[in-house]
């Protein structure tokens, strides 16, 4: 049976969300090249960049997914976004600009069920993404 892990930012389907490889970067067991951490939010490099500059945003307060954000805190959702726009400046991205990306759900290829946000940057982003 897996390990199930309790949290106050629970999804509205399931009592207990199971453990990510979030929730072990955030603990310290999981090893995750960790750029930015405050009291809200952890940013990480990705494992698989998609660009020169590929950073995860999560914050401490669990939700599965963005689509979570209508039953959310708004001021834990604001300090998300705060977080991730602080990430992006002490990267020293906001002059030349930078993407982020929520992936929600299974056809967007959300692979961890935990809301977490892409800052892509370094180079000229092309568009439509995917």
């Amino acid at each position: 049976m897996p390990r199930r892990l309790t949290r106050r930012g629970r999804s509205r389907y399931d009592s207990a969300m199971e453990k990510t490889i979030f929730d072990g970067i955030i603990a310290g067991e999981v090893p995750a090249d960790v750029v930015y951490r405050d009291e809200h939010v952890i940013a990480f490099r990705d494992i698989n960049p998609q660009a020169p500059v590929h950073v995860l945003v999560v914050p401490l307060e669990r939700m599965e997914s963005i689509a979570e954000a209508t039953s959310g805190k708004p001021e834990t959702l604001g300090r998300f976004m705060q977080g991730i726009a602080t990430v992006a400046r002490e990267l020293g991205l906001e002059e030349k600009g930078y993407r982020v990306v929520f992936n929600t759900g299974r056809d967007a290829l959300q692979t961890v069920q935990y809301v977490h946000a892409h800052i892509l940057g370094g180079r000229k982003l092309g568009w439509p993404p995917g």
